[in-house]
């Protein structure tokens, strides 16, 4: 039997920590934080929650495969963003789905896109949920006469390996564990390990541009792609397979990013390597977190490249336990198929010493790794976090961006400062907000907030809205783009339209129309419905 999902939150039904557990957490972070409440509320269970009726009943011939049961309703009602996750912990769901389908293979995928447009209804494809940005939210579809959630979970398969190109095809559906554990048997990997890869699906992360584990070079699923296969109102949207082409505006790269608003994704022939046999791994302090962006410029327009180049602000390393507050911290990393990478390290590191930076003696003991594994359990952990986070009264968010090299000092200081400020305001001059580099360029970095903050249970929304405008006001204005990887979904829309020039806009709204020409895919994701 397999396992249920959280309907409202981050994980499992059986990963919930139990009453006292919760307890015992809320204390604790209460005592770190300085604030947020001991005493943790509890989710409202979905048996109290009452979702307006479906609209919309599918055919005798869709029933085997599509389900209007509440449980499936509530679950892809919303992804994982914080607004999200609010509201579903208090029971309010705004915009369930009508009908859920799980199509089994291409074809069922295709019945229901068919029965969907035919009955008028908008339709929103579905991975894994993960979207932190209201991509997979039915909100905008009034005009419609329903909201079927097409869910590609089933198609989970890598159909073909090529071990003389080094490819695979794999479906869409493939959540990141499900998708490794069977390239595996080839002794290979895709490499591409977003946060959300536990429950994120290979065409969730095409659709998004999502980015994954590389720090530097490989860092988007777009380096991975080597063609694209998606199904559209107007016919199947196929590329040829190939390594590389000029032949005009690429097919594929229109479909990575389009946030599920031009078809959906079925499956993609994908690039894959050896698995790493060889490894290494440093923590290295700096005095200052401008120190270290210094070390990490050189680093990136050095032709090291390394795996991990993540700079963490002394804040947010103290938070995570990889530090004590006194110094950034650089996890910098190196991996490989098929050579040592030991050379590769002792140059970085040297690099890294002309900057300030300082490290322990790698192999004298196990504390030069303690604090790149507490930082990485960290980040992994950190969606479970904010469920209780979110019980216990602490508002926990992040925004992310980028920036070229040369404007990033007054960029930095221009949006912490407008954070800060939308802190005082809001909460009263509590709260933190600190930043760490998940990815770095020759010609800039990705800068990745997170955000710490008391909330007024009950008003956690109105607050939230405030910080993120000003922070994503602060962006715009500082030439920064509104998201580097978490996609622009309904949440972003504003700033994305701020973004994108305007004979694009029109271009791309031209593509919609002939694709999809009564607007039914995913409406008001980067389209106005």
């Amino acid at each position: 039997m397999a396992r249920a999902l959280k309907h409202w939150g981050w994980g499992y039904e059986d990963e919930q920590p139990s009453p006292q557990e919760l307890r015992d957490t809320a204390g604790f972070l209460t005592r770190h934080l300085g604030f947020g409440s001991a005493d943790p509320e509890r989710p409202v269970p979905l048996s109290d929650v009452l979702l307006p009726p479906p609209r919309l009943r599918p055919p005798e011939s869709l029933s085997a495969f599509c389900s209007t049961d509440g449980y499936e309703r509530a679950l892809h009602a919303y992804g994982r963003s914080y607004r999200d996750i609010v509201r579903a912990f208090r029971g309010r769901f705004d915009h369930p789905p009508d009908v859920v389908a799980h199509p089994r293979d291409e074809g069922e995928v295709q019945a229901a896109l068919d029965w969907a447009i035919s009955a008028g209804a908008a339709v929103i494809p579905f991975g894994g949920g993960t979207s932190v940005v209201g991509g997979v939210e039915g909100a905008a579809c009034e005009n419609y006469a329903g909201v079927v959630t097409i869910d590609l979970k089933a198609l989970d398969k890598v159909l073909e390996v090529d071990p003389v190109s080094l490819s695979a095809r794999i479906q869409a559906g493939a959540i990141g564990p499900r998708l490794e554990e069977q390239l595996s048997q080839y002794g290979l990997t895709l490499r591409h390990f977003p946060q959300s890869f536990q429950f994120s699906t290979l065409g969730g992360w095409i659709a998004t541009r999502a980015g994954g584990h590389f720090a530097t070079i490989y860092t988007h699923i777009d380096d991975l792609v080597e063609s694209v296969r998606a199904l559209t109102p107007a016919g199947v949207w196929e590329s040829r397979r190939l390594p590389s082409s000029g032949a005009g505006v690429s097919p594929d790269r229109m479909l990575i990013g389009s946030e599920g608003t031009l078809g959906v994704i079925t499956e993609a022939w994908v690039r894959v390597r050896p698995r790493p046999i060889h490894r290494a791994s440093a923590p290295v302090r700096f005095a200052d977190f401008s120190a270290g962006a210094e070390a990490v410029r050189a680093l990136s327009q050095s032709g090291l490249y390394p795996t991990n180049c993540r700079l963490i602000d002394a804040r947010e390393a103290e938070v995570t336990g990889a530090g004590d507050g006194t110094h950034a911290l650089l996890v910098l990393g190196f991996e490989s198929a098929d050579h040592d990478v030991e050379r590769w390290m002792t140059m970085a590191l040297e690099c890294c010493a002309d900057h300030g930076g300082t490290w322990e003696r790698r192999g004298s003991g196990n504390r030069a790794g303690e604090a790149v594994g507490n930082w990485r359990e960290a980040f992994l952990r950190a969606p479970y976090l904010r469920d209780v986070f979110i019980a216990i009264g602490v508002l926990s968010e992040t925004f992310e961006t980028a920036i070229t090299w040369d404007r990033f000092p007054t960029f930095h200081e221009h949006v912490l400062g407008a954070v800060t400020s939308a802190l005082r305001d809001v909460c009263g001059g509590a709260g933190t907000v600190t930043c760490r580099f998940t990815h770095t360029y020759p010609d800039g970095p990705a800068l990745y907030y997170t955000v710490l903050a008391p909330a007024r249970r009950g008003g956690e929304l109105e607050q939230w809205a405030e910080i993120k405008r000003a922070a994503s006001d602060a962006v715009i204005e500082g030439g920064g783009t509104i998201t580097h990887h978490h996609a622009v979904g309904r949440e972003h829309r504003p700033w994305y339209d701020r973004q994108r020039p305007e004979p694009f806009a029109a271009a791309l709204a031209g593509a919609k129309a002939a694709i999809d020409p009564t607007g039914a895919l995913n409406p008001g994701v980067l389209f106005d419905p």
